[in-house]
C-alpha cells in the first residue's frame, strides 16, 4: 500500500496528461506558455476569486503575497506554530517576524480566540493555515483583521478544493495561497503553486513580483523574484483538473468510511459543520505513536506525521521569544496520518482502520473477515 497513490491517479488521467505534455513539447514555450494563462483562468473560476497568479511553489506564493503587501523588516505576522515550516519561513525571508498563536485542540487550526491578544502596533497580517485540508475559522479571523486593519493570507497549501460556508478555500480572505506539490489534493509533477485574490492592484503587484518585478520587459518597477510556474507543470494541473471534482468526492466518501469505523474508538481531528475538508490527509490522534507506526508498517501500512515538532520549537526559530503553545506541543506528539487518496478502495480503508484499532487495542466494530489493505 502507498501512502499517496500517484501512480493510479496518473493511469486514470494518462491520456489527458500525455496529450497536455506533448502539446507543450510541440510548441516549446516552456516559460509562460499558453497553458499558464489557461490554468490561471480555470483556477480563478473554480475558486471564485477574480484573479489567480500561478507561481513556482507554495512557498513562493506566500513570499510573493507578503512582498505585495509591503510586509518586511520590523513587521509582525501572526500565524500558527502547527504547520509545515514554509509558513513561518516565508515570513522570515521577507524580513518580518512570525508571532505564533496556539491551536484549537479540536481542529488543530489556529485558535481565533487567542489572536487578538497577540496584535501589536507592528502587526501587519494574519496567516492562518487550513491544516489537513480543513479551512481555519476564517470569519472570526477576518473580523479581527478588519477591526485592526490587517491583511489575511490563507495558507491553503493543503486545502485547495475545500469549502467554508459555501465559498472555496483560497477565496476566503485578502489573499489565498496554495501548493501543487505532487502529494497535495491537486498536484503537479514537481513544484508549483498559485495565489488568489479579488484585489486587482494586489494581483498586478504579484504578477510583477513573480517575474523579477517587471511591469514590462526589462522595466523593473518593484523588487521581485524568479517565481514563475513552468508551463509543463501547468499542463499537468490542467489535465488533472478534469477529474478534480470527482476526486474530492472520493476523498469525502473515504473519509466518511474512516469516520464510521474509527469515531468513538480512536481520537480524530475534529471538523466543523460549516466547512468541508479537501482531506489532504486523514489524521488520527493516538498515544504510543511510534509503537503504532511500527506495527502498521509491519502490516504493510505506511503512515506520516504532520508535524512532529512545532515551528517555534525548531532550532532555526528558537531565538523567537514565542509563547509555549501547549496545545500545539501536545498534539505534535500524537497526530498520525494514514493513507488517503481518491484511488483507495473501500477494502483498503477497512484494512487500515482495523489495523489502527487493533494496534490501539480499541474495540473493533464487527470486523469483517475480508477486511484487507
Amino acid at each position: 500500500m502507498e501512502f499517496i497513490d500517484l501512480k493510479s491517479q496518473y493511469h486514470a488521467s494518462r491520456s489527458a496528461i500525455d496529450q497536455r505534455i506533448h502539446a507543450v513539447l510541440e510548441h516549446g514555450q516552456y516559460i509562460m506558455g499558453p497553458e499558464v494563462a489557461e490554468l490561471e483562468q480555470r483556477l480563478a473560476r473554480f475558486s471564485g476569486a477574480r484573479e489567480c497568479i500561478t507561481v513556482a511553489s507554495g512557498t513562493e506564493a506566500l513570499i510573493i503575497a507578503l512582498m505585495a503587501l509591503g510586509i518586511g523588516a520590523g513587521d509582525e505576522v501572526i500565524t500558527t506554530p502547527f504547520s509545515f515550516i514554509a509558513t513561518a519561513e516565508a515570513i522570515v525571508l521577507v524580513g518580518a517576524t512570525p508571532v505564533f498563536v496556539d491551536i484549537d485542540p479540536t481542529t488543530c487550526n489556529i485558535d481565533p480566540f487567542l489572536i487578538e491578544a497577540k496584535i501589536t502596533a507592528r502587526t501587519r497580517a494574519i496567516m492562518p493555515v487550513s491544516l489537513f485540508g480543513q479551512p481555519a475559522d476564517m470569519e472570526e479571523i477576518n473580523a479581527i483583521a478588519s477591526r485592526h486593519r490587517l491583511a489575511v493570507i490563507e495558507d491553503a497549501a493543503q486545502s485547495f478544493g475545500a469549502t467554508y460556508r459555501g465559498k472555496r478555500s483560497c477565496n476566503l480572505s485578502t489573499i489565498g495561497c496554495t501548493s501543487f506539490f505532487p502529494s497535495k489534493p491537486l498536484g503537479c509533477y514537481g513544484d508549483g503553486g498559485a495565489i488568489f485574490t479579488s484585489d486587482a492592484d494586489l494581483a498586478q503587484a504579484m504578477r510583477e513580483i513573480r517575474v523579477h518585478g517587471q511591469s514590462r520587459r526589462y522595466v523593473h518597477t518593484r523588487i521581485g523574484v524568479g517565481g514563475r510556474m513552468d508551463t509543463l507543470q501547468c499542463a499537468v494541473v490542467l489535465a488533472k483538473l478534469d477529474l478534480f471534482e470527482w476526486e474530492l468526492e472520493q476523498r469525502t466518501r473515504l473519509a466518511a468510511r474512516y469516520d464510521a469505523l474509527l469515531s468513538g474508538r480512536l481520537g480524530l481531528v475534529g471538523r466543523r459543520p460549516d466547512r468541508h475538508s479537501a482531506f489532504a490527509q486523514y489524521t488520527v490522534i493516538v498515544d504510543q505513536r511510534e509503537r503504532m507506526q511500527a506495527e502498521l508498517l509491519t502490516a504493510g501500512i505506511p503512515t506520516a506525521v504532520h508535524y512532529p515538532v512545532p515551528i517555534h520549537k525548531q532550532p532555526a526559530y528558537a531565538h523567537l521569544a514565542a509563547d509555549p503553545c501547549p496545545m500545539a506541543c501536545a498534539l505534535a506528539e500524537k497526530v498520525m496520518s494514514v493513507p488517503m487518496g481518491p484511488y483507495m478502495t473501500a477494502d483498503a480503508v477497512d484494512g487500515v482502520a482495523f489495523a489502527l484499532l487493533r494496534s490501539a487495542q480499541a474495540e473493533l466494530p464487527g470486523e469483517p473477515a475480508d477486511a484487507i489493505c
